[in-house]
């Protein structure tokens, strides 16, 4: 795991809150319109279908409700900037108790209601500063929620791209958050100031070691939008592929950064 040397940026706790409660709320009216025939499509996600990938994003929201119910732990262990390689290890576990979570919960309304009533009980009751016994590593309550915007709204993506037709929308501050902290993570990956990565409106950040830009146009740039750098930094797109298809501009020598992707799997 990298060190997060770089310091992270602030998040405002009371919209990150009420971004992964409206991220949540948006999946959950698309996922309660699905057919039993869209449920059962297949996703970009290996094995999963969609009413896998469904009942995985309440897993992910789920887990901060259980963790506040866990023992506080006596320490901090992990850092916002350091959750995203440290996500890695659990895959299989992850994808074990998703089929699981799947098969038991086959009225996934249910599921989703039961979900997010007990994360609107919780988030009412428990202090940011509280420490959560996270599976990655105990992290402030605040801090893991801007992770859960992460999950979110990465899943969300999968969501429109398995199903056809589907357009389930994205919370511009669930968005921004999750954008900003794997833009973050390329930094603390990759540190320097050689190259510049852009992703308008919500992130840019300096990386790769190399002369350092102070003034002006920098000679090394990346641009992208906030989805297509989401699937970047997730594993969902290749970056030759991106550059074949026109959803990410690379300019300067130093600005292949394709090497350095995917920054979160």
């Amino acid at each position: 795991m990298p060190p997060a040397k770089k310091r992270a940026r602030s998040y405002d706790p009371a919209r990150t809150r009420a971004a992964v409660l409206a991220q949540f709320g948006h999946v959950r009216e698309a996922v309660g319109g699905l057919t039993q025939e869209q449920l059962a499509l297949p996703t970009r996600l290996g094995e999963w279908t969609v009413r896998d990938l469904a009942a995985h994003v309440t897993m992910a929201v789920e887990t901060v409700s259980r963790n506040i119910e866990r023992e506080e732990p006596a320490k901090p262990e992990l850092t916002l900037l350091q959750w995203p390689f440290a996500t890695a290890e659990r895959a299989a576990d992850i994808s074990d108790g998703t089929r699981r979570l799947a098969e038991d919960n086959p009225d996934l309304d249910a599921l989703y209601a039961r979900t997010g009533e007990r994360l609107r009980q919780k988030l009412a009751d428990t202090p940011g500063t509280r420490l959560l016994a996270a599976r990655t590593g105990a992290m402030v309550l605040d801090d893991y929620l801007v992770t859960r915007t992460v999950e979110l709204v990465v899943h969300t993506d999968d969501l429109n791209a398995a199903v056809p037709g589907l357009d389930v929308p994205y919370d511009r501050q669930a968005l921004a958050a999750a954008t900003r902290l794997l833009a973050d993570a390329l930094a603390v990956k990759a540190p320097g100031g050689s190259t510049e990565v852009r992703v308008p409106p919500y992130a840019v950040v300096q990386c790769v070691e190399g002369p350092r830009h102070t003034r002006g146009t920098p000679p090394n740039v990346v641009e992208t939008d906030p989805l297509t750098w989401l699937r970047l930094a997730t594993g969902r797109l290749a970056w030759k592929d991106a550059l074949e298809e026109a959803k990410v501009s690379a300019s300067g020598e130093r600005a292949d950064i394709g090497g350095l992707l995917p920054v979160m799997s």
